[in-house]
């Protein structure tokens, strides 16, 4: 197999604003074009901003939202990944035939094609439902590539379905790190005001990003996805303060056995750039024990267990969840 290069973007986007938010975006892929990159991740909602969506009426989201391929963003990324031979990955706020809105990634081919994943588990608002299918494509280069949202990553079920459908690079779009958790010991809220000072005092804001508010927290489970499911992937977010929050960027290239190729903890908009060793993924530790499987032992996996919840009460909840059993 091939070496190909793969690029991972943060970014501080403005709320509301898809036109400077546009304007990031064919920044980064003329930087990554430049570096040879063939597969470009953006962040979670990066086009329509993120957080202050929770506060908007339907009415607004509504004039923030396009449908998905046909929209005038996703058509700008269409003539991008064209003109640089790439695929290029966007999360915005969807507008479905039926009216339905989605928390949406699109990733656009250089052939025209655009796979559209919708979020299994959004929480963003009452109007934004969540998706109900995975996402997994072949590429130009010979790889298969698996889209998961922020939360979606979060729930194991998810990654390895995403590997079981055969994907070798998972693009995790999210907004996340100082986040205001409901666990005590994940993540915590960032002071914005070091954010607004990151210019006279880095050391402070990327000391909170190194942290266990963001890449500590990260590290604790995002290369076990990578690893225990055998694929490569590229985690993009959001940087900066975010209506109230600091995402904490952090973007990062995870390879197949768990292990960090390249990434930042900079305060800034940044690129994150690396090759990525095809060779690695048939024997990859996580692909080896897949073969292991047993499934008939995982009927528990399907089954109901009478105490789910709703992705956005299950988010916000404060109740104690007590033992699973």
């Amino acid at each position: 197999m091939p070496i190909i290069t793969c690029g991972t973007v943060q970014f501080h986007h403005k709320a509301n604003d898809k036109a400077y938010n546009m304007s990031v975006v064919e920044r980064f892929c003329r930087e990554a074009a430049e570096q040879g990159v063939k597969v470009l991740a953006f962040p979670e909602m990066c086009l329509s901003g993120y957080w202050h969506v929770r506060n908007l009426p339907r009415s607004s989201i509504e004039a923030l939202a396009e449908p998905v391929p046909t929209g005038p963003s996703v058509q700008k990324v269409i003539h991008l990944a064209a003109h640089y031979d790439m695929a290029i990955g966007i999360g915005l706020i969807e507008k479905a035939e039926d009216g339905r809105l989605f928390n949406t990634y699109a990733v656009c081919l250089p052939d025209g094609q655009v796979h559209r994943h919708r979020k299994l588990h959004a929480f963003e608002h009452d109007e934004i439902s969540s998706g109900d299918s995975y996402t997994v494509f072949d590429t130009p280069w010979g790889v298969r590539i698996g889209i998961l949202i922020c939360w979606d990553n979060n729930l194991v079920e998810n990654a390895r379905a995403t590997a079981l459908l055969g994907a070798d690079i998972v693009m995790a779009p999210h907004q996340t790190g100082g986040c205001n958790s409901r666990s005590p010991q994940a993540m915590g809220l960032i002071d914005p005001a070091l954010w607004e000072n990151r210019h006279r005092n880095p050391e402070a804001i990327e000391r909170e990003f190194r942290g266990p508010k963001g890449r500590e927290w990260l590290l604790r489970w995002l290369p076990a996805r990578a690893h225990d499911n055998g694929y490569f992937l590229l985690f993009s977010n959001g940087v900066g303060e975010d209506d109230g929050e600091v995402r904490t960027g952090n973007a990062m290239i995870i390879d197949c056995y768990g292990r960090i190729l390249a990434e930042t903890w900079k305060a800034e908009d940044a690129l994150v750039v690396s090759e990525l060793d095809l060779d690695l993924l048939p024997l990859a530790t996580g692909r080896r024990w897949i073969r292991g499987r047993r499934p008939e032992l995982y009927q528990v996996l399907a089954d109901k267990r009478g105490d789910e919840l709703r992705p956005q009460d299950a988010r916000f909840s404060e109740t104690p969840t007590g033992r699973l059993m």
